[in-house]
Protein backbone atom coordinates (compact mmCIF):
# COMPACT_ATOMS: atom_id res chain seq x y z
CA UNK A 1 0.00 0.00 0.00
CA UNK A 2 1.37 3.32 -1.01
CA UNK A 3 2.54 5.53 2.09
CA UNK A 4 0.90 9.13 2.40
CA UNK A 5 2.84 11.80 1.27
CA UNK A 6 3.16 13.51 4.49
CA UNK A 7 5.12 10.28 5.50
CA UNK A 8 8.27 12.81 4.16
CA UNK A 9 9.74 14.67 7.15
CA UNK A 10 9.10 17.96 5.79
CA UNK A 11 6.00 17.52 3.97
CA UNK A 12 2.62 18.57 5.71
CA UNK A 13 -0.86 18.04 4.98
CA UNK A 14 -0.83 21.51 2.77
CA UNK A 15 2.02 20.52 0.14
CA UNK A 16 0.59 17.29 0.51
CA UNK A 17 -2.52 18.51 -0.65
CA UNK A 18 -0.81 20.64 -4.03
CA UNK A 19 1.33 17.37 -5.09
CA UNK A 20 -2.04 15.35 -5.49
CA UNK A 21 -3.31 18.51 -7.25
CA UNK A 22 -0.03 17.48 -9.24
CA UNK A 23 -0.74 14.02 -9.96
CA UNK A 24 1.54 12.84 -7.53
CA UNK A 25 -0.57 10.87 -4.89
CA UNK A 26 1.96 9.54 -2.92
CA UNK A 27 5.34 9.09 -0.81
CA UNK A 28 6.49 6.72 -3.39
CA UNK A 29 5.68 8.33 -6.78
CA UNK A 30 7.23 11.51 -5.40
CA UNK A 31 10.38 9.90 -4.28
CA UNK A 32 10.84 7.90 -7.70
CA UNK A 33 9.95 11.07 -10.33
CA UNK A 34 12.44 13.44 -7.28
CA UNK A 35 12.32 16.68 -6.50
CA UNK A 36 12.70 18.80 -9.74
CA UNK A 37 10.14 16.82 -11.52
CA UNK A 38 7.87 17.18 -8.60
CA UNK A 39 7.98 20.66 -8.25
CA UNK A 40 7.66 21.47 -11.87
CA UNK A 41 4.40 19.41 -11.85
CA UNK A 42 3.53 21.31 -8.66
CA UNK A 43 4.01 24.63 -10.88
CA UNK A 44 1.70 23.06 -13.99
CA UNK A 45 -0.96 22.24 -12.12
CA UNK A 46 -1.02 26.00 -10.70
CA UNK A 47 0.34 25.79 -6.95
CA UNK A 48 2.60 28.80 -6.62
CA UNK A 49 6.39 29.00 -6.77
CA UNK A 50 8.11 29.43 -3.56
CA UNK A 51 12.33 28.91 -3.61
CA UNK A 52 12.16 27.60 0.32
CA UNK A 53 9.14 25.04 -0.71
CA UNK A 54 11.51 23.85 -3.19
CA UNK A 55 14.94 23.69 -1.48
CA UNK A 56 12.75 21.83 1.63
CA UNK A 57 11.26 19.75 -0.56
CA UNK A 58 15.01 18.92 -2.11
CA UNK A 59 16.16 18.31 1.23
CA UNK A 60 13.15 16.43 2.52
CA UNK A 61 13.79 14.20 -0.47
CA UNK A 62 17.66 13.78 0.77
CA UNK A 63 16.31 13.22 4.07
CA UNK A 64 17.56 16.42 5.32
CA UNK A 65 15.92 19.17 7.49
CA UNK A 66 15.08 22.51 5.66
CA UNK A 67 17.26 24.79 7.21
CA UNK A 68 20.81 22.63 6.13
CA UNK A 69 20.54 23.96 2.69
CA UNK A 70 23.20 26.79 2.64
CA UNK A 71 25.95 28.61 0.58
CA UNK A 72 27.03 27.33 -2.80
CA UNK A 73 24.35 24.13 -2.58
CA UNK A 74 21.42 26.70 -1.73
CA UNK A 75 23.11 28.93 -4.40
CA UNK A 76 23.03 26.15 -7.28
CA UNK A 77 19.62 25.10 -6.17
CA UNK A 78 18.13 29.06 -6.83
CA UNK A 79 19.69 27.97 -10.46
CA UNK A 80 17.52 25.20 -10.65
CA UNK A 81 14.38 26.66 -9.04
CA UNK A 82 14.73 29.46 -11.82
CA UNK A 83 15.08 27.09 -14.51
CA UNK A 84 12.04 24.99 -13.41
CA UNK A 85 9.81 28.08 -12.72
CA UNK A 86 11.06 29.67 -16.30
CA UNK A 87 9.67 26.74 -17.97
CA UNK A 88 6.29 25.96 -16.24
CA UNK A 89 5.28 29.44 -17.46
CA UNK A 90 6.67 29.48 -20.77
CA UNK A 91 3.85 28.73 -23.53
CA UNK A 92 4.39 25.30 -25.24
CA UNK A 93 3.43 25.83 -28.58
CA UNK A 94 0.87 23.63 -30.47
CA UNK A 95 -0.42 21.40 -27.42
CA UNK A 96 -3.43 21.63 -25.14
CA UNK A 97 -4.37 20.05 -21.49
CA UNK A 98 -2.23 17.35 -20.07
CA UNK A 99 0.24 17.65 -23.18
CA UNK A 100 1.02 21.11 -22.23
CA UNK A 101 2.10 20.17 -19.10
CA UNK A 102 4.06 17.84 -19.96
CA UNK A 103 6.03 19.83 -22.74
CA UNK A 104 6.35 21.91 -20.21
CA UNK A 105 7.91 19.76 -17.22
CA UNK A 106 10.19 18.01 -20.28
CA UNK A 107 11.62 21.31 -21.20
CA UNK A 108 12.44 22.03 -16.99
CA UNK A 109 13.76 19.38 -16.84
CA UNK A 110 16.18 19.01 -20.50
CA UNK A 111 17.16 22.77 -19.27
CA UNK A 112 18.59 21.61 -15.85
CA UNK A 113 20.08 18.57 -17.28
CA UNK A 114 18.15 15.89 -15.39
CA UNK A 115 15.92 15.05 -17.94
CA UNK A 116 12.69 12.99 -18.05
CA UNK A 117 12.60 9.85 -16.63
CA UNK A 118 10.91 7.05 -18.40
Amino acid sequence: MPRPLTDIAGIGPATAEGFARAGIPDAETLIEIGADAAYSAWLVAGNPPHFIGYYALVMALQGRPWNDCRGAEKDALRIRFDAIKAAARAPAAGSAGQDKGRLRLEAALDEIGVGLRR
